[in-house]
């Protein structure tokens, strides 16, 4: 039997494999999936009682429209208004209603004499919609911050 037969069907057979319409496989969405900020933002709600060595800001948040991801952060901030450290974040998703929330760190890390913030925003399908006025913590001690209210990101 000649080699030319069997060149030409493996050609064939190799031409057909690669026009399959085998779907190609998705790329993974940007960002958590909305169930799993879900569960990450009832885990950081769910803290349980505040161990010695940890304090705590509280209070509540307004204006977060449902299904938001909120996102707050302590921070030390340098004469340039720019974030050094984080001290704490927490992240919790919104509900169109007053949101408690419950921010934990370390006193030890609080630094004596630095500027140090709590800043917040609030995005939705990955854009910036909300933020937080800067809210300037002086002590490294338990805090109720009252309520909280978000304005329109420029």
């Amino acid at each position: 039997m000649s080699l030319k037969p069997l060149v030409l069907l493996s050609i064939f057979s190799l031409l057909v494999a690669c026009g399959s319409n085998v779907p190609k496989p998705q790329p993974p969405t940007p960002g958590p999936a909305p169930q799993e900020a879900q569960k990450k933002a009832r885990e950081s709600a769910d803290l349980g009682p505040l161990p010695a060595y940890q304090r705590e800001l509280s209070g509540s948040l307004q204006g977060a429209p449902a299904g938001a991801e909120i996102e707050l952060a302590l921070l030390v901030i340098d004469e340039k208004s720019r974030p050094q450290q984080l001290l704490a974040s927490s992240t919790l998703i919104g509900t169109n209603q007053v949101l408690p929330f419950r921010l934990r760190f370390n006193p030890d890390a609080f630094p004596a004499g630095a500027r140090v913030e709590l800043r917040g925003r609030v995005t939705q399908s990955g854009q910036l919609i909300l933020h937080l006025p800067s809210q300037r913590i002086s002590q490294g001690t338990t805090q109720a911050l009252g309520q909280l209210q978000f304005v329109t990101a420029p």
